[in-house]
């Protein structure tokens, strides 16, 4: 069984990954609307991760005896005035939740609780990834998207991201 402080903060997780993902449905849903299907795409993938995140956080709990608790998710409350705004957002998004994996691995540590941080070691990587490829998109937008030529080809490079699902064993 998990300390109450590590099984409270991976239920609160498992919360946190479902917002993503209504948060990137929300930035697939602007740029769907804007006509950019790229864009759509890439974020469209994004949700798909972020669920699937937040199962492997619910799947843990279940496999350690722990009762999963899903709280009410809020709705992405943002409007965007420009292309470029979703995707800084996402990037800062990415960030907080590297510091929420960070705060529940800190909590692991303190508990001496050394499965569930060898759990987290992969959402620590995976967190690598996601803020380095959003901040990227970001990077590459500054460079190409005020172009309409440029936007073109990067909404079309977009399109091609496909969703590979998680490869984390529990």
């Amino acid at each position: 069984m998990l300390k109450p402080e590590v099984a409270n903060l991976l239920n609160e997780q498992i919360n946190k990954e479902l917002y993503s993902a209504y948060l990137y449905m929300d930035m697939a849903n602007y740029y769907s609307e804007n006509n950019l299907l790229g864009f759509e795409n890439w974020f469209y993938v994004q949700t798909q991760e972020e669920r699937d995140h937040a199962m492997l956080f619910r799947t843990y709990l279940l496999n350690n005896g722990e009762k999963v608790k899903l709280e009410a998710i809020a709705a992405p409350n943002k409007e965007y005035n420009n292309f470029k705004e979703p995707l800084q957002a996402a990037f800062e998004h990415e960030q907080y939740v590297t510091a929420s994996i960070y705060a529940i691995y800190e909590a692991a540590s303190a508990n001496k609780d050394f499965r569930t941080m060898q759990f987290l070691d992969w959402f620590i990587k995976e967190q690598g990834e996601e803020e380095k490829n959003s901040d990227d998109l970001v990077k590459r937008y500054e460079l190409f998207g005020t172009d309409p030529k440029g936007l073109y080809m990067l909404d079309n490079e977009l399109k091609a991201r496909v969703y590979a699902p998680p490869s984390l064993v529990l």
